[in-house]
């Protein structure tokens, strides 16, 4: 009995000692910021590793103790331990596409858990190889050209802000009586510093993964309904900067001035009321319609539109209505052929002034006046979600 205690002592210490790592590197810590959706998944795979190995070192002890209770002495006991030990299988002995598999399988937070096991995993686990699925599974939706564009700039000065450190750093101190006799062990230090600080390759996808999901960096998007649907901007999608809040899944918008309005913020904007931008252009600059010549009465488009010309233009959902004498039967109906367009935004009331407005299918650029607002450049709809989007944000009431 003594006999089989010692064995079990000896096997619980040996496998405590075998579970020491390496302190994660200092970007790993970010993902405590993560959403309750991440720690629920690292948690998960946390719990299934370590019941695996209590259940691995569980089996163990009790081969090792009926082996010791039958024939074995001591000694052969010690033996077998040692042999059993080294026959002892690594993830790291898997091939490499078995290994491949099994990390593609891994949600983000547990291929980041992965990546701080040691620098074989890190530099498999950070590969864009794996983040692009992620990237573009959660983020694909909201994030375009502007936003990477804007990401590849906030590299470019976080990189030049380094660099320029770097050098204007001086020694102090002991430091700087080393750096006389042996300059090269004070350049050593700071780039050894450097390294140790960021060890993750900034223009990686795993590192703007990061950035997003814990709420660092701000990007171009689209919201709809804006100012959580004021009345003033019902059924239209206006550009701002985005922040993402992994602790309310939801995110902060930062709408620009213009005009006398000053910046306007609007907190808890779900991903439903979020797109990205359709075309890469400025919110400013005019769209040039390649449509014109295609719509028919019924057909879902969307319309620039802004106050008057220091405003930024924004997307209004509207359908394309029929011309007065018209009835509306398609056996009858002649309005395609015709160079005046009828858009109709059935939101708001039959009386109302902005229920109806009319463009000329072949000279339409900008048109409008200061009272009643300039309608730009038209883009046909023809993606069924798009247009499902627009509907579900329908007003409960109608406009006036």
């Amino acid at each position: 009995m003594l006999l089989y205690l010692f064995i079990s002592c000896f096997s619980i210490i040996f496998f405590i000692k075998s579970l020491t790592l390496k302190p994660l590197p200092p970007w790993a810590t970010e993902m405590r910021l993560l959403s309750p959706w991440f720690r629920k998944d690292v948690s998960f795979f946390l719990s299934s590793r370590l019941i695996k190995n209590i259940l691995g070192l569980a089996y163990f002890t009790t081969v090792v103790s009926k082996m010791s209770l039958k024939k074995m002495s001591f000694t052969s006991k010690v033996d077998n331990f040692e042999e059993v030990e080294e026959s002892a299988m690594s993830i790291l002995d898997l091939p490499d596409l078995v290994l491949e598999c099994i990390l593609e399988r891994l949600p983000p937070a547990a291929l980041c858990s992965m990546a701080g096991v040691c620098s074989s995993l890190r530099s498999r686990c950070i590969s864009d190889h794996f983040w692009e699925k992620h990237m573009k599974k959660k983020w694909g939706r909201i994030i375009g050209p502007a936003a990477y564009r804007e990401w590849q700039w906030h590299i470019a000065l976080r990189t030049r802000k380094d660099s320029s450190h770097l050098k204007q750093g001086k020694p102090k101190g002991l430091m700087r009586v080393l750096s006389i006799v042996r300059p090269s062990w004070w350049i050593k230090s700071k780039v050894d510093d450097s390294s140790n600080q960021c060890s993750l390759p900034d223009d990686s996808i795993m590192s703007w993964f990061l950035a997003l999901e814990t709420g660092r960096f701000w990007f171009p998007a689209q919201v709809y309904n804006r100012e959580n649907g004021h009345v003033g901007f019902m059924l239209s999608c206006y550009d701002a900067e985005l922040s993402y809040d992994p602790r309310t899944d939801t995110f902060e918008a930062r709408y620009p001035p213009h005009g006398r309005r000053a910046v306007a913020i609007e907190n808890h904007v779900p991903w439903e009321r979020l797109r990205a931008p359709p075309f890469d252009t400025s919110p400013h600059d005019l769209h040039i319609s390649d449509c014109l010549n295609e719509l028919r009465p019924g057909d879902n488009i969307e319309i620039q539109w802004r106050r008057n010309k220091e405003f930024p233009y924004g997307w209004w959902y509207g359908v394309v209505g029929h011309l007065e004498p018209c009835d509306g039967n398609d056996n009858y109906c002649r309005c395609h052929n015709s160079d005046t367009v009828v858009l109709e935004f059935n939101q708001y009331t039959a009386g109302s002034r902005w229920r109806r407005a009319t463009i000329n299918r072949k000279e339409h650029r900008e048109e409008g006046n200061e009272a009643d607002g300039f309608y730009g450049g038209i883009r046909k709809l023809c993606n069924v979600e798009e247009i499902s989007t627009w509907k579900r944000l329908w007003p409960s009431e109608i406009l006036e």
